[in-house]
């Protein structure tokens, strides 16, 4: 099957609504390309430009994409197989009323740093109007080199009821910001709507768990992903799934990080009780013992963790 590109030029979004209508329709199985643009949509291209606030539209989203067979009840499973930075550099910014230490007399706002992209070799990346691999390369913050790896910040379908804007993570997925949303992993969603309605955008070259001071190095970006819908699934989810080659992880928002954390590890303690055939308790326990909370993010409007259950202990639920 030939793979497809859907562009950010064909379609965004900025906010994660019920009522959302795809701009393409694929099938299930279906292997694309997804085009996206950074993440402050081109305003920020050297340490001069600042960003006073937050914009009322930021993390553009690619999409949505509908994909047919998806309906309230399926999962939606996003393989991501390659991350490719489009542009030679990216941004870190602080802004006024946002970040970890907002607020904090020693902490600067708003500020830009440009994180300049340079590849294996002498040639600079980009030079050759492609895109840059997102493997064998780095960032640059000043004279200090970080290695590149990619990450979806914002990625999600069509909620249930309530809209949320792409700064929020939620149920959905939206702004996740988690470092696991990257190329070799599959991101699951719960189906709340036809179609599913993926959208996807807020790239980063690099970002570490916390996204602490409110960014990564935020960048456009080529993604390579293939859908499938899995219909009548063995064990339901009620929100975001993530496979990497070791684990399955289950992520959570809320509005405090212990609300986010109960909500991880009820949802690994429902999978562990599918799995194994616990009670509640029994899987609660075991959790305690095999399993790992990871911070995905401390400063969007909800914040967001994992709970990682290696898949020694936990087969797949699908």
């Amino acid at each position: 099957m030939s793979r497809r590109t859907i562009s950010h030029e064909d379609g965004a979004i900025y906010e994660f609504a019920a009522d959302l209508e795809g701009i393409e329709t694929v099938e299930s199985g279906t292997e694309l390309t997804i085009e996206t643009r950074d993440s402050l949509d081109g305003a920020v291209q050297s340490d001069d430009d600042e960003i006073e606030t937050v914009p009322e539209e930021v993390n553009a989203a690619t999409g949505p994409i509908a994909v047919d067979g998806a309906e309230p009840g399926s999962v939606l499973a996003v393989q991501i197989e390659a991350i490719r930075l489009a542009e030679e550099q990216g941004r870190v910014i602080t802004i006024d009323g946002f970040g970890l230490l907002d607020g904090f007399d020693e902490i600067e706002a708003p500020r830009t740093r440009m994180t300049p992209v340079e590849s294996d070799g002498d040639e600079r990346a980009g030079d050759n109007g492609g895109p840059i691999e997102g493997t064998g390369s780095e960032i640059r913050f000043g004279d200090l080199e970080i290695p590149i790896d990619p990450v979806i910040g914002t990625i999600g379908v069509a909620p249930a009821g309530e809209s949320y804007t792409t700064l929020v993570p939620h149920d959905h997925g939206g702004n996740l910001d988690t470092t696991d949303v990257a190329a070799g992993n599959t991101v699951y969603f719960p189906v709340f709507q036809d179609g599913a309605m993926l959208a996807m955008g807020d790239c980063k070259a690099a970002m570490a768990d916390g996204e602490m001071c409110g960014t990564g190095s935020e960048i456009a970006t080529e993604i390579d992903v293939t859908l499938e819908v899995i219909d009548d699934p063995e064990t339901t989810i009620e929100r975001p799934l993530i496979e990497t080659p070791g684990a399955w992880k289950t992520v959570a928002s809320a509005e405090t990080l212990e609300e986010a954390c109960q909500r991880a590890n009820l949802d690994a303690v429902e999978l562990l009780s599918a799995a194994h055939g616990f009670d509640p308790t029994e899987a609660y326990m075991f959790s305690s013992l095999v399993g790992g909370l990871e911070i995905s993010q401390v400063v969007d409007p909800l914040v967001t963790v994992r709970n990682a259950i290696p898949k020694a202990y936990l087969p797949t639920p699908f």
